[in-house]
This record gives C-alpha cells, sequence and structure tokens, in this order.
C-alpha cells in the first residue's frame, strides 16, 4: 500500500465556550437561572446586581413585529463603555476542551459534556437518557429516541401519535413509521418496566414480559391484559371466570399478579417535590392588541463593577492582571449570554402568541395546530433552539399560566380545509361529554359523529385516545356509575 500526503476540506463548528454557555442558559428554568446567576456574583468580582430604577423598566412588545431581532428585551446590560479588543492573555480555549457539533446529510446532532447538563433534580427524562447514552445508534435512530423519550409523560406513557413524532422529524430526518416503531420498541425496554406505552394494555404486557417465564400465572394474567382488560376495571368477575375458564380462586391469582404491576411506571421515577412556577413572559391584553414582555423578576440585571476593571493594566503580564482580565472577559459573556437568552425567549414567546391569538381570545376549542418548526422557520432559529427555549419556560395569560410547550399542538384530520389542533380536539370532547345525559352517555363512535359535524375528522380510535388522557372512563363506565349514584 502506498502512503501519500493529501489536503482534505470538511465543513464543521467547534462549539466555543461562549456558545456553550449560552446554550447551556438558554434552556435553564427561571430557578436554575437564578442560582447560576448568584454563582456567578459569588465568583466573579467583576460582576454586580445593577439597581439602578431607571434601566429596571422594561418595553412590551406588541406581536406581530416585523423586525423581532430589534426588540430590546435583554434583562442584562452589556457593558457598552469597555473596549471589546481589550487584550486577554489566556484563551478559554486553553482551559476548557470545546464540544463538537457534527452535521451528517444536512440534519445535526448535537454532543454536550456532561458538566452542562443539569443535575439538579433526577426526572423521567434525564432517566431515560442516561439509559440512551449507553445504546450505539445511528444519528438518526438516536434521534428519533430522543424524539420518543421527549413525548413520553410523567405517568410514563407516550403522548404522541408516531405520525406526529414523524412529521416533527420530517424537517431534518426522512424517516417511516417502522423506524420510528423499531426505536420505540428499544425504548420500551427502558427502565422502569412498562415505559413508553401507548396504553394501559401495553403498559402492563411490557411488564408481564419482563418477568420470569416460570412465574405463576403469567400466560393468565398475559391473555386477561391483552384480551379482558375492560372486564377487569369493570369488576366483571363473573364473565371474566367464564371468558377465561378460571374459577374463582384462579383468577383472583391472576388479578393479584395484574395488580404487583405499575398502571403508572414513570411515577416510580419523578420525585415528588412541589414547585413553584415563576412565570418567565407576561402577556395582557390592551385595547385590541396582546403585548409581550418578559417578567423582570425572572432575571435581575446585571453590569460590570467598573471599579475593578479599571484596575487592569494594559502591558501588565502579572498572575494577579491575567486574573483580573479574565474574570471580565467571562462577566463580559455571562452578561451577553443572558441578553441573548432574554431575547430569542421574547422573540419565540411573542411569535407564539401571534400564532395562537385565538386560543387567547376564544380558549383550548381554537387553539391552532403549530409545531417547534413553524417557529423555528418564522424566528430562522434551529428547531433544537426553539426547544431548549420552551422547555420549562412559562407564560402568564390571562386564561392562567402555561409552559410554553402548551402551546404546541399537533394537526388532526379536518375537512374543508380547516386545520384543527389535537387541543381543540380535546376541547371539543370534554365539552360533547360534560352536556351528555347521565343515562345516556355518548359513545366513542356517536361522539366521531359529532366531530365530524363540526368538520373534524377523526378516527374512533383517536377519540378513545384523548379521552382517555382526559382521564374520561368508557360510556359504559359512565352509565354505570350514574346508576350507582341514581
Amino acid at each position: 500500500m502506498k502512503q501519500s500526503l493529501g489536503i482534505k476540506l470538511s465543513h464543521g463548528l467547534t462549539m466555543t465556550p461562549q456558545l456553550q454557555q449560552a446554550i447551556r442558559l438558554l434552556q435553564l428554568s427561571s430557578l436554575e437561572l437564578g442560582l447560576e446567576i448568584q454563582g456567578a456574583l459569588d465568583s466573579n468580582m467583576m460582576l454586580e446586581l445593577d439597581e439602578d430604577e431607571n434601566s429596571a423598566t422594561q418595553p412590551a412588545v406588541e406581536p406581530p413585529d416585523p423586525d423581532l431581532n430589534g426588540m430590546d428585551c435583554a434583562q442584562a446590560t452589556a457593558a457598552e463603555t469597555l473596549p471589546e479588543d481589550l487584550p486577554v492573555d489566556v484563551a478559554w480555549d486553553d482551559i476548557y476542551d470545546s464540544a463538537s457539533y457534527h452535521s451528517h446529510n444536512g440534519a445535526a446532532a448535537e454532543f454536550y459534556p456532561d458538566e452542562y447538563r443539569d443535575h439538579s433534580a433526577e426526572n423521567l427524562r434525564q432517566h431515560l437518557l442516561a439509559q440512551l447514552d449507553l445504546v450505539t445508534l445511528s444519528v438518526t435512530d438516536k434521534a428519533i429516541a430522543i424524539a420518543l423519550i421527549d413525548a413520553i409523560n410523567d405517568d410514563g406513557y407516550l403522548g404522541e401519535d408516531l405520525e406526529e413524532i414523524g412529521a416533527t422529524l420530517a424537517t431534518e430526518f426522512e424517516v417511516e413509521t417502522d423506524e420510528i416503531m423499531a426505536v420505540l420498541h428499544l425504548v420500551q425496554t427502558f427502565e422502569p418496566a412498562g415505559i413508553g406505552a401507548r396504553d394501559l394494555s401495553e403498559c402492563l404486557l411490557l411488564q408481564l414480559a419482563q418477568l420470569a417465564p416460570d412465574t405463576p400465572w403469567l400466560a393468565e394474567a398475559r391473555l386477561l391484559v391483552q384480551q379482558c382488560l375492560q372486564l377487569l376495571g369493570a369488576r366483571e368477575y363473573k364473565r371474566l371466570m367464564k371468558q377465561m375458564g378460571l374459577g374463582r380462586a384462579q383468577l383472583e391469582q391472576v388479578i393479584a399478579l395484574i395488580q404487583s404491576l405499575h398502571p403508572r411506571p414513570g411515577s416510580q421515577v419523578q420525585e415528588a417535590r412541589q414547585e413553584y412556577v415563576v412565570p418567565d413572559v407576561l402577556v395582557k391584553k390592551t385595547g385590541a392588541v396582546w403585548k409581550v414582555e418578559l417578567n423582570a423578576d425572572t432575571v435581575p440585571r446585571l453590569r460590570i463593577n467598573h471599579s475593578y476593571a479599571g484596575m487592569i493594566r494594559r502591558a501588565d503580564n502579572s498572575a494577579d492582571n491575567v486574573s483580573l482580565k479574565n474574570h471580565l472577559q467571562e462577566a463580559r459573556w455571562f452578561i451577553k449570554s443572558l441578553q441573548s437568552r432574554s431575547e430569542t425567549l421574547l422573540r419565540v414567546a411573542s411569535c407564539i402568541v401571534e400564532k395562537q391569538r385565538a386560543f387567547l381570545e376564544h380558549g383550548e376549542e381554537a387553539m391552532q395546530p403549530l409545531v417547534l418548526h413553524d417557529v423555528a422557520q418564522a424566528l430562522d432559529l434551529h428547531d433544537s433552539t426553539v426547544s431548549r427555549v420552551t422547555t420549562r419556560k412559562y407564560l402568564h395569560t390571562p386564561r392562567g399560566v402555561f409552559e410554553l410547550k402548551y402551546f404546541f399542538s399537533g394537526q388532526v384530520g379536518a375537512d374543508r380545509g380547516n386545520a384543527c389542533s389535537a387541543t381543540a380536539i380535546r376541547a371539543v370532547i370534554k365539552r360533547h361529554i360534560q352536556a351528555e345525559r347521565p343515562e345516556k352517555p355518548l359513545s366513542d363512535n356517536k361522539i366521531v359523529e359529532l366531530l365530524a359535524q363540526q368538520g373534524m375528522q377523526v378516527a374512533r380510535r383517536t377519540v378513545a385516545k384523548y379521552r382517555e388522557a382526559l382521564s374520561i372512563p368508557s360510556s359504559s363506565e359512565r352509565k354505570r356509575a350514574n346508576l350507582s349514584l341514581s
């Protein structure tokens, strides 16, 4: 084999410490950001609180604004009076190893050092992502797995259809439903057992599949869960015994095995801790205009301590002077990262308010279909940036406080060109059930007909899934409950 030298050009992006810091601040909640700011104030002499009352006023923004980049929404004051070319003798690249940004077929997969992850509290998503890190997957399959994990709710169930997840991934990856299903099967092998199920039956079957094959009554329990779960929920024990060919004592053993399983596997991981939600963004209506502004109480205003900055001597290379220079550079980067976070948060929140104005005016039934890519495209941002800025960030509206992710809802089939969101469909289903006659509850098929009359084409299984997500029993169970109360 002949060896030779050659030159190869390739595109890549090395994430600088400044970019790493900006990304890390972007995904922090208001509580975590407050702790981060306090830590920076304690460790960096160049930073101080800006307690000037005249600078505390925060201008409001009226969406839609054609020039969102020009909005004055910074919570932190950049040190404009300091020269940008102040020499710094020690570069951050000499101190920290920078992470990399890899690209494959136009799709990006980002890898961040463990030190930039949030370790403040173990939650289900972190628990699943930690297990995902132990599996070797392609870039596409890992993106699918992350999307699936993001769609798993606190109870451990997959809260979105595979088609909706596929639509979210379609902006970056070409994936088929079979590929998503294959990765879902992988995620369903993670702990706790039963995770990633789409309904109670699948959740229990996943847990039964992990039991030893010689577990007593395992086959009977699997058969009951597959075919007779509704009878068990209705406590129709006589019909169960007849249908399964079991005696009372035998059925009791099978039910005992099923009752040893966890109907809400995600709750085993989630910490039982009470959190107080502080809204990051405020929206209110003034006349006919909805105005959006940042909550000034969530992010203190910072500035450079000019007394310490004035102590820096330009030509002095002593250890003390170099330390002062490094602290000044770090302080500048921190302030700019805070400013970038505030600007991005306000831009995204303003875009969401613009697109979901109907919800603010009329409620859940007017919620419009919206996905991350819609906002990312409107603001010329990456989908992952929108995802970070909408996670654990809250919007205070006249209708209540909502996480920004609440306003994203997949599109459900509708005729006459009308687009309906899943949130709106759920609200309509809830309204119809609340208005039903107690002695004659609406079946899922009847609800499908009522939705069709409103131009909403929804399958019966979709209605059943949304009804269960609302914790509403089936029509037979509702009728039985009404009869027992009468």
